[in-house]
């Protein structure tokens, strides 16, 4: 037998037995949004008796802290209420993007186009691979752990390798590189939309977009591959031990059956590749005859690309939905307006836990700007930070580490910047830090931990997925084996973000480090 079976106990295992009781006590985000709405008029007319306030450093204002249990803003609730939800700047970004990203998901064209990256592969480079469609799988998060993570344990079998350390390096990819990639996603309208509504309760005019950390995120995509392969490589398949199929209990036949399909492509689906790749150079150059040239419709009266950038989320979308549409086609998944109708519907629903999430997260942020407490605490708090002498390197990797930690506990990303992204990115603009960097430094530390936390919603699967080859394996064992990802990609990141910033690198297009 191999020596996939190893202790977990000790130190770790008791830190991940008290992380895993105390986030199961958690409600669920939707409360959590809610009881914090319910919270803020509350906490502002409790505060309101101290006086607090202070002077906007760029306005001159006094800022003052208002109470929302007061008859005007009671009644500003309820007038408001439906205004904060679809003025709320995340909502319509994200939909908007997983239309185009649900045609391409639900074709079946992202599911074939991580198998074909990862077979067409040599030997001696699969880890890497594996690594690396793990982080670009973050275009649509459920292909890569629903497929992904399967299929790196069926080829590392298949080549004669551990299969759970192909799980592990596909597992590592997507979940702690969730946040890097060559492409654009959904994930980037979501968090510059929250990143933009804060960084507005300290400048009105300021505005985030979605592609405000694109450049870092480019470059975060080799230090996550690069780790993930050493540790892959050295560390976790060294420690699964030799794996021998003869004697190994690696399931049932429809298992053996599900993994020799999940490694087939078919003809027609090799069609339906070329085909998209088609229409993904077509509707590339139709992109760039509405932008690069001069007097382009995509460019404003002053010739920058303002329009382009403003119209992010719209071209997001179509570059997922026409190739996804003519994959359809060619393959028969999506050969009708009532399929292709039926897909985005289907998209839809499963946004309906985000949109009510949506619905909540709107009201909570309103009410904290409404009060002014999330400004007033940004401005004490740097000034608290000013006095202490708190250099802006040092802040920023305190700050990252911090979003680590709560992310061991609070699983969804959009949940926890929803409620730190009013916090700390006017505090961060106070002291100078712009508020792409602030939200930079969130995805490096909102990522880092996410394959370590099973709280993660996709944990339970992976762990089903891992139990097929070994029947007695426990979340302590796969967790351990996912450790050394976490620390490799933390360091990494980290020194990363260190480098830009001396070397003072726009973190996207136009988005500096400083203010």
């Amino acid at each position: 037998m191999s020596e996939t079976k190893k202790k977990s106990g000790g130190i770790l295992s008791a830190f991940l037995d008290i992380v895993e009781k105390l986030g199961n006590r958690l409600p669920d985000p939707l409360v959590l949004y809610f009881g914090l709405a319910l919270l803020i008029p509350i906490l502002s007319w409790l505060i309101s008796f101290a006086g607090w306030s202070r002077v906007h450093p760029v306005s001159g204002e006094t800022i003052q802290l208002i109470s929302l249990l007061s008859a005007e803003q009671i009644q500003r609730m309820f007038v408001d209420a439906v205004d904060n939800f679809t003025g709320f700047p995340p909502l319509g970004a994200v939909l908007v993007t997983m239309l185009g990203i649900g045609v391409a998901e639900r074709s079946g064209l992202i599911s074939t186009s991580l198998k074909l990256l990862v077979k067409s592969t040599p030997k001696s480079l699969i880890s890497v691979v594996v690594v690396f469609a793990g982080v670009m799988s973050s275009m649509a998060a459920d292909a890569g752990y629903v497929v992904l993570t399967p299929l790196g344990a069926v080829l590392f079998a298949g080549m004669g390798r551990h299969p759970l350390a192909g799980l592990c390096a596909a597992f590592a990819g997507t979940g702690g590189g969730f946040s890097a990639n060559l492409l654009l996603t959904s994930l980037d309208p979501l968090l510059s939309g929250f990143t933009q509504s804060a960084a507005q309760l300290y400048d009105a005019d300021r505005v985030v977009t979605a592609d405000a950390n694109y450049f870092f995120m480019i470059a975060s995509v080799l230090v996550v591959t690069s780790a993930g392969w050493f540790v892959t490589e050295k560390i976790v398949e060294p420690r699964l031990g030799k794996w021998d199929a003869d004697t190994e209990d690696i399931g049932s036949d429809s298992d053996k059956e599900r993994d020799a399909q999940i490694q087939t492509i078919s003809p027609v689906e090799q069609k339906g590749l070329w085909g998209a790749l088609m229409a993904v150079v077509l509707t590339g150059a139709a992109l760039l005859f509405l932008t690069i040239p001069e007097g382009a419709i995509l460019r404003d009266a002053e010739g920058s690309l303002t329009p382009m950038v403003h119209g992010l989320v719209i071209i997001i979308m179509l570059l997922f939905i026409f190739p996804g549409l003519v994959y359809g086609l060619i393959v028969g998944s999506c050969r009708s307006s009532k399929q292709l109708a039926g897909m985005m519907g289907d998209t839809m629903a499963t946004m309906g836990g985000y949109i009510v999430l949506a619905f909540a997260a709107a009201q909570f942020v309103a009410y904290f700007h409404w009060s002014n407490m999330g400004l007033l605490t940004a401005l004490t708090g740097a000034e608290i930070l000013a006095y202490l002498g708190v250099g802006d390197l040092p802040l920023i990797l305190t700050f990252v580490f911090l979003a680590a930690g709560i992310n061991l506990v609070i699983g969804s990303a959009s949940a926890k910047w929803g409620i730190m992204a009013p916090v700390f990115v006017p505090m961060f603009m106070a002291l100078g830090l712009s508020p792409e960097m602030t939200q930079a430094a969130y995805r490096v530390g909102d990522s880092i931990t996410n394959m370590i936390t099973p709280l993660n919603p996709y944990f339970p699967i992976v762990l089903s997925f891992a139990m097929r080859y070994d029947r007695k394996l426990g979340i302590g064992t796969l967790i351990s084996s996912m450790v050394p990802y976490s620390i490799a990609f933390a360091i990494g990141w980290t020194l990363l973000l260190v480098v830009w910033y001396f070397l003072g690198l726009p973190l996207g297009p136009g988005a500096g480090i400083q203010m």
